[in-house]
């Protein structure tokens, strides 16, 4: 358990001021390891190489990941002991040699994937948000971590006439205000990175006007966000005709975005709504231009698109499963990762009308995350992670069965006991409400036609679609 995990009983009983001041420190603390003084240069650098022509491209790209196999070969024990055994199969430079890795390879063994030559304590722990299953530990260098957050201001914010120096809210699924609070404020501010964290969990129709104003009043310039929490806002906003606050833009994340969502924030905060894509594992980002086209960060990992069936690489510019090789962290190298997702990408580096070169991720399937509800109408962005934190747990999945059941379907790692179980159960009330909270331990968890496993499961929704039309009582 995390110093995080160890404060948050304590943080739910203090007032908002003191809350407010705590996600300060917290913030400064983060803001040291993802900025720098190096911050605006790697930025600019950034901007520079969006420009750069297919050669210099190729050249960049090859050369990180030579030197992303060779440091993997070398220092990380998972892939040495492979290599020790396998030295015979093929060249370790050749990336195609290498095996697949799986989501639940690092899952158990995620210490073998960290570098041996490397002080561990000086190294950022990051627990994914596990989206469809149970969360992963990742580390992360100073340099890793500012590498990464320059490349995220120099294109998830830049691009779209804002920076990190603008005051922002984000609408994401931390517990930032305990969930049973009745009454405003829903929301932290985090003085350190003039972020206004909203919570997801109480955003219900009766207290959009009370998020409006908390954007106005702190002077928000852009959201990042869930599309489906911020789409909700926006529906309130424009079906009770409530006076939004005109944004510069708004960035979505961890979601897939519709064109109804994109109309709808668009409509109700008055500017346009980009999507972006990324993960923990820091293996592949992509950011949408102001053209529509979704571009890769080569700097962050290469690509492949394989075959659903078949361990064959798919043909250019069909869908498959995305499989990167992470070039940015050094040291925690993931090579050959399956991120769990299908797309296409172009490697082409042709010159977009955006004026960038950078590839493009055609199409991409696999980010849908249905939406909790509790029984007065609040909808709940949730992913196993949030509920399974820190558990004995291989893979799990949430089943909201009706408005006051949930079932949790899950297969147990050693060391999981009935303790867990009850601690699940108090997650989930704390977050949903008084409900039904059922602990299933099972073999294995079924998934759909893409070989996915959905984390999150509404059945109060499907069957709210497939229900009969009721007759009109005029």
């Amino acid at each position: 358990m995390n110093l995080k995990s160890l404060l948050m009983p304590a943080y739910r009983r203090v007032p908002p001021g003191i809350r407010n001041l705590a996600s300060s420190v917290w913030g400064r603390y983060l803001y040291s390891w993802r900025y720098g003084p190096e911050t605006d240069r790697l930025v600019a650098e950034a901007t520079a190489r969006e420009t750069w022509d297919a050669a210099t491209w190729q050249a960049y790209v090859q050369e990180r990941l030579a030197e992303q196999l060779a440091v993997a070969a070398r220092a990380v024990p998972y892939y040495r002991d492979w290599w020790a055994t396998h030295a015979d199969v093929a060249n370790g430079a050749e990336l195609s040699s290498w095996p697949v890795l799986t989501k639940q390879t690092v899952r158990e063994r995620a210490v073998d994937f960290r570098r041996d030559d490397v002080d561990g304590k000086k190294l950022y722990k990051l627990t994914t948000s596990g989206t469809t299953g149970t969360p992963l530990t990742i580390w992360r260098s100073r340099e890793t971590m500012r590498a990464w957050y320059a490349l995220s201001d120099a294109r998830w914010r830049r691009w779209y006439g804002v920076s990190r120096h603008d005051n922002w809210a984000l609408m994401a699924g931390q517990e930032v205000v305990p969930a049973a609070q009745d009454r405003p404020p829903y929301w932290v501010w985090n003085s350190a990175a003039k972020q206004l964290y909203m919570s997801t969990v109480h955003l219900k129709r009766e207290n959009a006007v009370h998020y409006l104003e908390a954007l106005r009043s702190h002077e928000v310039r852009f959201i990042d966000g869930y599309p489906s929490m911020v789409a909700t806002l926006a529906r309130f906003a424009v079906e009770e005709g409530l006076d939004a606050p005109r944004l510069q833009v708004v960035v979505t994340h961890a979601e897939a975005l519709t064109q109804q969502q994109r109309d709808l924030i668009s409509q109700a905060f008055g500017c346009p709504v980009r999507s972006t894509y990324g993960m923990g594992e820091t293996v592949v980002a992509a950011s949408e231009c102001e053209h529509g086209e979704m571009h890769l960060w080569p700097e962050v990992g290469y690509v492949e698109v394989y075959q659903d069936l078949a361990a064959e690489p798919a043909p250019p510019g069909t869908v498959g499963r995305l499989i990167a090789t992470g070039l940015l962290n050094r040291e925690m190298p993931l090579i050959r990762y399956e991120v769990g997702d299908r797309g296409a990408v172009d490697w082409t580096f042709e010159r977009c009308a955006c004026g960038r070169t950078l590839p493009r991720l055609t199409a991409l399937e696999g980010r849908t995350v249905d939406n909790l509800v509790t029984a007065d109408g609040r909808r709940v962005w949730a992913t196993p992670g949030t509920f399974f934190a820190g558990m004995p747990i291989v893979q799990a999945q949430v089943i909201q069965e009706a408005l006051d059941r949930v079932r949790i379907r899950l297969i147990p790692a050693p060391g999981f006991e009935a303790s867990h179980a009850e601690t699940i159960r108090d997650r989930v009330r704390r977050r949903l409400g008084d409900m039904t909270v059922e602990v299933e331990r099972v073999a294995d968890l079924p998934r759909g036609p893409n070989g996915k496993l959905k984390g999150v499961v509404n059945l109060v929704d499907s069957q709210a679609a497939t229900a009969p039309e009721q007759p009109s009582s005029g």
